[in-house]
């Protein structure tokens, strides 16, 4: 348990953590994947290249210093990174691999002037600590999914039963047992893990499940990135019948129980988890207005607009409206850039809704931007992102 000088000393570091953390974070990253490469699966390489992963965490190792007296306020962020965690099957014993390279990271950077042998044994007990919320509470959610009605605990083999094409870069994958028992019912918004064994190595990522939950299979819909090396496996290797291994779905941004008017704001693939969402809302004969905005960069890569407007024509309750960076065949609303007169038009003029948004960085810090200034309550905008949730301010 931390001291009362524990808990000072961490507070202490707080402005070397505002200044320096993302430098902290990056030599920790290299250490860690360098010296251990039995965590390697877990880790994005892209997102080691753009910065992400390391922004990620030197902004959770100072929000957790900032709030070192009260962790409660904490809770959004942990219960994201735990969901995140519990995806990709992080396990106890990964957290002292972490806790190493974290501890050698703050001495080698700092210096020994600083990361003193009392400052190192501080964040050695505030590590611990941390390391015994998070794993409580991944355990929780192992525990949750494996007693759920058709659940299981770690990987579980599924065959590819459809492989559909949806655009010139997004493909979706229908993925049942292979046992052909039952599975859990989703909660829309949530992801799968998946794990490969390539030439490569082993390789872990999460993918949104882009369907409604059904109890029989799973969707994902995946574009295909240009360095990606798990979305080309599954583009140009992947096929109908193809066995892949499948960790239980996790992830707490999700569809909130409510009656408000439903707003929807993507960009790209990111539509994927607000289909979900979207298709058990109209299951549910939900008759709740819901205003549906899509932003692509053009028809050819959008995978979503045909379902969404045979959608809308079956549901006089759904609005859906299309922003394509190029629209050469004239198939969205508007050419160009959601913006706030567009968005003040297409929603309702009372703002009293529940709004859910997700797409790239960029897309996301606007749409964050244009909700609030056009008045939708705080509490009432949804979204999941990589990375902190103060780059979007």
């Amino acid at each position: 348990m931390l001291t009362d000088t524990q808990r000072a000393i961490i507070k202490q570091t707080v402005p070397l953590l505002e200044t320096g953390g993302e430098t902290l974070a990056k030599h920790f990253y290299n250490i860690m994947l360098n010296e251990y490469t039995d965590v390697r699966p877990l880790f994005n390489k892209t997102n080691q290249v753009t910065g992400d992963q390391p922004r990620a965490l030197a902004n959770s190792v100072l929000m957790y210093a900032k709030h070192i007296d009260d962790i409660d306020a904490l809770n959004e962020l942990v219960s994201r990174v735990t969901n995140k965690h519990a995806a990709l099957q992080v396990l106890p014993e990964h957290y002292d691999i972490v806790g190493t390279c974290l501890l050698r990271a703050i001495r080698e950077v700092l210096g020994a002037e600083i990361a003193t042998d009392e400052v190192i044994a501080a964040w050695h007990a505030a590590y611990n600590q941390l390391a015994d919320i998070l794993k409580s509470i991944e355990e929780n959610l192992y525990q949750s999914q494996e007693d759920a009605e058709g659940g299981w605990r770690g990987e579980r083999l599924f065959k590819v039963i459809k492989k559909v094409p949806e655009s010139t870069e997004i493909t979706s994958f229908y993925l049942a047992p292979k046992d052909g028992k039952a599975i859990i019912k989703h909660k829309p918004g949530q992801y799968l893990g998946l794990r490969f064994i390539l030439l490569e190595g082993e390789q872990r990522r999460n993918y949104s499940i882009s369907d409604a939950p059904n109890g029989k299979y799973y969707r994902i819909s995946v574009k295909r990135e240009h360095n990606g090396v798990i979305s080309n496996h599954l583009h140009n290797s992947v096929q109908v019948d193809d066995i892949v291994r499948v960790f239980p779905p996790f992830g707490d941004f999700t569809l909130q129980e409510s009656n408000k008017p439903l707003v929807f704001i993507s960009g790209g693939v990111g539509a994927t988890p607000l289909l979900a969402m979207l298709q058990t809302v109209l299951q549910d004969n939900n008759q709740r207005p819901i205003y549906f905005i899509h932003a692509a960069r053009n028809a050819e890569v959008d995978g979503f607009s045909h379902w969404l407007k045979e959608q809308q024509k079956q549901h006089q309750n759904l609005h859906c409206y299309f922003c394509y960076d190029e629209d050469a065949q004239h198939m969205a609303d508007i050419e160009g850039r959601i913006n706030k007169e567009l968005l003040s038009q297409w929603i309702p003029q009372n703002r009293d809704v529940d709004a859910y948004f997700l797409g790239p960085k960029a897309f996301m810090i606007e749409i964050n931007k244009l909700l609030k200034e056009i008045g939708i309550p705080k509490q009432q905008t949804h979204f999941e992102f990589f990375g902190p949730a103060s780059e979007l301010a």
